[in-house]
């Protein structure tokens, strides 16, 4: 599947030239890397390569010293809106995704109304043409007002610009209406989206279960609360041949299911969150809320699984699952705090931090997980720095030491875990349509 024909997901392409000179090319869908410049024309990649000379009247940067990259797409961001304006607003987390090196994100649709109708698609593209910084791609309902009972107008919004179903924020728990949702949603070539979960294996935990959760009182959510849905899943895509994506994973046996379902051909894709694949359950410690989140933080055991799946590609790519709060709501106790964090500015720096400098893979490998993979996988443009393409473009300092300080967010959202924390790696472009909506040096 593309995206809706003739449906803007950000802002207008901007006129004339911009040529990015010096900059250190990585593309892996070219097996791109050298050092060169990029061309952007009229809002269109005109050329990844080999030096050129300035044509008459472009805005020239000099980049040299920095990565040039086909801008990175998280495909897995809550932005709030409608409903909780209070904590993101669409034009807040498309600025915050730019602030972090996104070109492009894809909202999911658990808002207040939740995203389930062709109206509320049209709704969000809007607002993120407003915004005028990252695209931002609509994600339908799987089930009307996420009740998992009835399926949503999967045709209607998919026809106003959804690009993806799910009902994220909540598992969908019927067999039935999941094998119906995959089988539909062949029909547009796009992936059903699910939040892996046992409700009744995981009700009333708010912590993995396990040597932590019993030390500190807390009652636990197993593994397989998310495995046994896994398999579900990969179980009935295999039925339908449809194309399954698995939200934030969390455990090695997820990682094994994953593995066996694409060995036999199946239609599973998955991803998974850098807080996953770096922090562990032991970061709950004093009941910190910034270490809340669903799925929860597991062991070393499942942080290794899950970094070995980024490297060997049995985990497709990585998202944020960006997910503010207000202030006062992550201030109550550990049991009733919301999950979820924010990540839109953090994710790069704490992904190179933890799998490039380390060496565990290396940019290009990053680079596909982030940008790449997400445009392939999920048929979105972008991905890409070949000729023709749209000209979305990420240049960042691989090696710049800087310190997360949450106040200085874009995103509405302060609920972080790596607030004082040091990352290297920064993002000092995000260039979307040929125009600039980020530039660390403004």
């Amino acid at each position: 599947m593309t995206v809706a024909a003739g449906v803007t997901y950000g802002p207008e392409p901007t006129p004339g030239d911009l040529l990015l000179t010096g900059g250190r090319i990585i593309d892996p869908s070219r097996g791109l890397d050298l050092v060169g410049d990029v061309l952007i024309r009229d809002g269109v990649i005109a050329h990844a390569g080999s030096a050129i000379s300035a044509p008459d009247g472009a805005r020239v940067r000099d980049v040299r010293g920095l990565v040039v990259a086909p801008g990175l797409i998280d495909v897995h961001v809550h932005l709030r809106e409608p409903g909780r304006e209070d904590v993101e607003t669409i034009e807040s987390g498309a600025r915050a995704a730019a602030a972090g090196g996104f070109t492009a994100v894809c909202a999911m649709p658990n808002t207040k109304p939740v995203t389930d109708n062709q109206a509320a698609v049209g709704f969000i593209i809007r607002q993120a043409q407003r915004a005028a910084a990252a695209r931002v791609y609509p994600i339908g309902a799987i089930s009307v007002g996420q009740n998992g009972e009835a399926l949503a107008e999967m045709g209607e919004m998919v026809a106003a610009g959804a690009v993806a179903v799910s009902d994220d924020g909540r598992p969908v728990m019927s067999s039935h209406l999941m094998r119906t949702a995959l089988e539909y949603a062949r029909t547009f070539d796009i992936p059903v989206v699910d939040h892996c979960e046992d409700m009744a294996l995981a009700h009333g935990g708010s912590m993995n279960e396990g040597k932590v959760s019993a030390m500190l009182g807390l009652r636990g959510i197993p593994d397989e609360a998310e495995e046994i849905m896994v398999i579900r899943d990969i179980l009935l895509a295999r039925r339908t041949g449809g194309h399954v994506h698995l939200c934030h994973m969390s455990t090695r046996g997820s990682v094994e299911l994953i593995r066996w379902g694409k060995e036999r051909g199946v239609r599973v894709t998955a991803e998974v969150c850098p807080h996953h694949f770096t922090l562990t359950d032991e970061r709950v410690g004093h009941f910190d809320t910034n270490a809340k989140m669903n799925p929860p933080l597991r062991t070393q055991e499942d942080v290794d699984a899950l970094i070995a799946a980024v490297k060997d590609g049995t985990i497709d790519l990585i998202c944020t699952d960006h997910a503010p709060h207000h202030y006062d709501e992550k201030e109550r106790a550990f049991a009733e705090a919301p999950n979820g964090i924010v990540g839109l500015e953090t994710s790069l720096g704490v992904t190179i931090t933890a799998l490039v400098a380390t060496g565990v893979i290396d940019l290009a490998t990053m680079i596909e997980r982030m940008s790449c993979a997400p445009a392939r996988i999920w048929g979105l443009p972008g991905g890409t720095l070949a000729a023709g393409h749209p000209g979305d473009v990420t240049v960042f300092d691989p090696t710049a030491v800087w310190t997360v300080d949450p106040a200085r967010f874009r995103s509405k959202g302060r609920n972080t875990p790596w607030g004082g924390v040091s990352l290297t790696g920064a993002p000092r472009l995000t260039i979307v349509g040929g125009g600039i909506v980020f530039d660390a040096a403004a």
